[in-house]
């Protein structure tokens, strides 16, 4: 995995993550269409985390230069 991937990511969301992703290939539903499916939801999940923790420096090297 790409650090880019990970971006303001901790360790323990990203092993909560793992664990929660690989208990749904294993003991999750069936693969579904696109909005149901679990990995597609877990994975928009983690990369709107990553967006958000993206956006947070910029703000505040925005606010700082004021």
């Amino acid at each position: 995995m790409a650090k880019k991937d990970r971006e303001g990511l901790s360790v323990l969301y990203r092993l909560g993550w793992r664990i929660r992703y690989i208990g749904m290939h294993l003991y999750g539903p069936a693969q579904l269409d696109g909005q149901s499916d679990p990995h597609e939801r877990l994975k928009r999940e983690r990369q709107n985390k990553v967006a958000a923790a993206r956006r947070t420096p910029l703000a505040r090297e925005a606010k700082a230069a004021q």
